[in-house]
């Protein structure tokens, strides 16, 4: 059956503004996530991999980065499938992730995420983790189908989300419980690769920035010392090295 570059968009300015942006309008990619998103086409084309689908979250850091990728890959056209968009954190949406730690739900998202369900809002909708995971693997398994069935078992697709959408899917790909989600790390501009056959998911490659060891430098976050940033973060090598455009340096933030 066929494999899946499960790309994390590139870094957005609500990241590094430590904002959790969900569905909220207007995000789109700085000049590092730009780079980021054009180094995995540059990546994927050095590679001669044949993409045979390229697909999107709705969102506009998404559509960003797979549009830059696929610019590298030559006349390859762009779909959009909502079960890829971010998770859906109503109330939530839009806050400053070192306000969110203070809130009893952290501890929750942090120690039982299949028990979270994101506080109801005027403005945005909410949804739980676990109906993130469902909608998620709904998508990935509804676009391997077309794919197998029009390019082969031999074909690679790649689908664009978000962090805690791609930590989810991972996990299942794993074995491992929604619960254990937060032990997966997925940073902007990251690849993670799933190898999907009739018996079981291989995850074959995670959360590969195509940097060299600086990125393992620890980042300074929000929270207490274990938790992991909701959402994924701005990326470990950009917070903990504070980049240049930073507008809140060693504490990253996400959006998703």
């Amino acid at each position: 059956m066929p494999t899946v570059l499960f790309v994390r968009h590139g870094r957005s300015s609500a990241n590094t503004a430590g904002v959790l942006a969900g569905w909220a309008p207007g995000v789109f990619l700085d000049a590092t996530g730009e780079a980021q998103a054009s180094r995995v086409g540059a990546a994927i084309a050095d590679a001669g991999i044949e993409v045979s689908r390229l697909v999107s979250s709705p969102l506009d850091r998404c559509l960003q980065t797979a549009d830059l990728i696929a610019g590298a890959l030559g006349p390859l056209p762009r779909s959009v499938h909502p079960g890829l968009g971010e998770c859906r954190y109503g109330a939530w949406t839009g806050r400053a992730i070192r306000d969110l730690v203070a809130e009893p739900l952290w501890e929750v998202v942090q120690d039982r995420p299949s028990e979270v369900r994101f506080p109801a809002s005027e403005d945005f909708e909410a949804e739980s983790l676990v109906e993130v995971q469902e909608r998620a693997l709904a998508a990935v398994r509804e676009t391997d189908a077309h794919v197998l069935e029009q390019h082969g078992p031999d074909a690679v697709w790649v689908a664009v989300s978000h962090g805690d959408v791609i930590k989810a899917v991972l996990a299942h790909a794993a074995g491992a419980r929604l619960d254990d989600f937060q032990r997966f790390v997925v940073d902007p501009g990251s690849v993670s690769v799933v190898h999907y056959t009739s018996r079981r998911p291989f995850l074959v490659r995670l959360n590969d920035v195509g940097g060299d060891l600086g990125a393992l430098r620890p980042a300074t976050a929000p929270g207490r010392e274990g938790d992991a940033v909701l959402g994924g973060g701005a990326g470990s090598l950009e917070v903990a090295a504070g980049a240049p455009g930073d507008e809140s340096p060693g504490s990253p933030g996400e959006v998703g």
